[in-house]
């Protein structure tokens, strides 16, 4: 027989599951310890994974996603362990983490179950590790807000007994599916997870039925671990939502209704009227809080469809106002109105606008061309009910404008900055550089870049490093600094505000997890208390697993290899990428020409004087530009010539930057490396800078041009 059994159940989080099990296995080093994974139907290749990685593994591997409970009891049926702990994929656990358990059990004969301390990725504790069962009273709180206002109080903290030091061993009603660990004898005694529980609830119930059959459950902070709560289910094609609230409505069927086997056990404490009422409490309230969330959810996702109907309305009704001037011809066209709006509609939604390409203005634009002509082309058919020509011409004009435009703004403006959760966060690596210097270029890369497709989503403002070894401190890999040690780090966070540090990455491959979770547990506002729960000090933490292709997080899984060098092509040779990179230049530059016109006149007039420059163009012949003076922001107006007559781009290699290879692309104002986060790509080196240049040409379009353009003019 085993000392334990660990059980994993995996549904397309490969690369968590891969941390998971490398923390694992460096856990189980003085133990003998058998370890399962169920894979409910993975598409992400996790199965595979396990097989090629980590032969140790009994891997289960189903054709059908049977849910949670039901892949957790195949695998207990065939586990021997003295010990049987349930483990989520997305966990990260300490190198004492199972020793600690068994030592636990050993002292605690009378424990049937325990759960561990549980970090949430920003260090702070996951609530849910230590619970009460949802009794009318404890639902009352949480729903009223009781239990945020009084967290530290019994009468109202009990929910997820907050009143509770976070540090100290204590018996508890519930914990955790994302870590529990059974006694053999008392799985024996109470028997499997119930199956009609399909993802949730089934912890609850289990814990529900271990103490009915006089097991203590208990809270065991003497280790812990990280999870990246969620992953599986984002990963899902379930509704996720429904299934939470049935699970809840399951439940308190099952153990508070009258009637039922538990609740005669329970007699003593509820008579026969009082345990209706609240059976009845309990469901309304799960109910009152599934009507809430189901209403958040769906204005979430109704939120850009809304927003492009209201802009539908609204260019329609300019366009009627500008043919009849007047509104009140409006109501005759209720339906033809209903008609060409659902029309763009469904074109923005048949583009992707509502799910993967939300805010992509490409996207959004081709939907807003094609809606245009579907409307126009009614007009023909149906005249008698349709509105005139002109309406139509002028609000698809606008809408073409404007549905895209509300996209592109959100994008670059400083809000989506603020609030976007791909915006690029002050960053530093903790890791071995002589061993993981490649991890550094390669997010030097990813600072300047997004994904393919994702235009310019850079997420990791790479500021500094954290070694090993103290004596590396002032030292510089990839022309990075190394800024603290590892023993110093935790001690640097707290003193080091004004730095602002939002995310810490750490690469796994010589660093223990025991002290990656140390630094986590340990970072600023990670046992701070806001309103009855634990929150983060604002700091991230990620993982880098040692072949160094992704990143983890509580947010997802980033990919950060380089940029590919086979089968590339220079779309700026294409004659249409080309032509359409030369409209949006003359454009651009013959708007702006009309608009500062007047301005550089009087800033010439009162005092500007001009400065002649000579460049070298990339067909060899030379040329010159013109400069004014203390011109201030006019000052390259002039320059504005040079782009209507095709010497120079808006984006391209800038005129002042030093050129490294010619992509054959135009000199311009605006130099590609620009959109780097740390400012201007002037911390890039020559091979950083070729990379830029290279997915540039590859990906290019006049809407990346536009990107890099606005972004330019807000980061400035």
């Amino acid at each position: 027989m085993y000392d334990i059994s660990i059980i994993i159940v995996n549904y397309n989080v490969r690369e968590f599951l891969r941390q998971s099990l490398l923390s694992i296995r460096k856990a189980i080093t003085n133990l003998t310890a058998e370890i399962f994974v169920v894979d409910n139907a993975s598409n992400d290749g996790s199965a595979g994974m396990v097989r090629r990685e980590f032969p140790e593994v009994k891997l289960i591997a189903n054709r059908d996603n049977l849910g949670f409970a039901a892949a957790n009891n195949q695998a207990l049926r065939q586990a021997t362990g003295r010990l049987l702990v349930l483990l989520n994929p997305d966990t990260v656990v300490q190198e004492d983490t199972f020793t600690a358990i068994r030592a636990f059990f050993d002292q605690h004969p009378e424990t049937g179950m325990a759960g561990c301390k549980v970090l949430n990725p920003d260090g702070s504790l996951q609530l849910a590790c230590r619970r009460s069962f949802p009794t009318p009273w404890v639902a009352f709180t949480r729903l009223s807000g009781l239990s945020r206002l009084f967290p530290d109080t019994r009468w109202f903290g009990r929910y997820n007994l907050t009143y509770l030091p976070e540090n100290e061993t204590a018996e508890v009603e519930a914990i955790s599916g994302s870590f529990m660990a059974a006694r053999r004898e008392a799985l024996e005694q109470v028997g499997l997870l119930d199956e009609d529980f399909f993802l949730y609830g089934e912890d609850l119930d289990w814990c529900f039925r271990m103490r009915a059959a006089g097991w203590k459950i208990h809270y065991f902070p003497g280790t812990q671990i990280i999870h990246f709560k969620g992953e599986s289910a984002k990963q899902s094609d379930l509704d996720n939502l429904r299934l939470f609230y049935q699970a809840m409505g399951l439940f308190v069927r099952k153990h508070f209704h009258p009637d039922s086997a538990s609740k005669r056990s329970l007699a003593s404490f509820y008579k026969r009227f009082a345990g209706l009422i609240s059976y009845w409490l309990l469901h309304a309230a799960i109910w009152f809080r599934a009507v809430i969330a189901f209403g958040q959810s769906l204005l979430s996702k109704s939120a850009a469809p809304l927003a492009d109907l209201a802009l539908l309305q609204l260019s329609i009704a300019a366009a009627v106002w500008f043919r009849f001037e007047t509104f009140e011809v409006l109501p005759r066209f209720i339906i033809v109105d209903a008609v060409y709006s659902s029309i763009w509609l469904i074109c923005l939604a048949l583009f992707g606008c509502y799910n993967r390409s939300k805010f992509s203005f490409s996207q959004a634009f081709a939907a807003a061309a094609l809606g245009f002509l579907i409307n126009a082309s009614l007009t023909y058919f149906f005249k008698q009910y349709a509105f005139s020509r002109a309406v139509v011409l002028a609000a698809g004009a606008m809408n073409i404008l404007l549905l895209p435009g509300w996209r592109l703004l959100l994008k670059v403006s400083r809000l989506s900055f603020i609030f976007s959760k791909g915006k690029a966060g002050r960053t530093i690596i903790v890791g071995d550089f002589e061993t993981d210097g490649a991890l550094v270029e390669k997010l030097k890369i990813r600072t300047g870049f997004g994904l393919p497709g994702q235009g310019f989503q850079g997420k990791y403002n790479l500021v500094g490093l954290v070694s090993l070894r103290a004596s590396e401190v002032g030292k510089e890999y990839a022309g990075v600094p190394v800024l603290t040690s590892l023993d110093d780090l935790t001690e640097w966070l707290n003193a080091a505000k004004d730095h602002r540090i939002q995310q810490v990455i750490f690469s796994t491959q010589r660093i223990p997890f025991g002290r990656i979770l140390e630094v986590i547990s340990k970072s600023p506002g990670a046992s701070a208390k806001t309103l009855g729960r634990k929150v983060g000090g604002g700091i991230s933490f990620k993982l880098v697993p040692s072949h160094l292709d992704v990143i983890i997080g509580k947010s997802g899984i980033d990919q950060v290899a380089e940029t590919p060098l086979l089968e590339i092509e220079n779309r700026l040779s294409r004659f249409w990428p080309a032509l359409g990179k030369r409209v949006l230049d003359v454009s651009l530059a013959g708007f702006f020409m009309l608009v500062g016109a007047p301005f550089f006149l009087l800033a010439w007039l009162f005092g500007g004087s001009l400065q002649s420059q000579t460049i070298q163009l990339p067909d060899g012949r030379s040329s010159r530009l013109w400069k004014l003076v203390r011109g201030g922001k006019l000052a390259k107006w002039p320059w504005l010539l040079a782009i209507l007559s095709g010497k120079l781009s808006w984006v391209g290699f800038a005129v002042s930057s030093v050129q490294v290879v010619n992509y054959k692309m135009p000199l311009a104002l605006i130099d590609v490396t620009q959109i780097h986060s740390t400012g201007g790509g002037s911390q890039l080196s020559d091979e950083e800078k070729n990379k830029l240049y290279l997915y540039y040409v590859t990906h290019y379009s006049p809407f990346l041009d536009l990107e890099i353009l606005f972004r330019t003019i807000f980061r400035i």
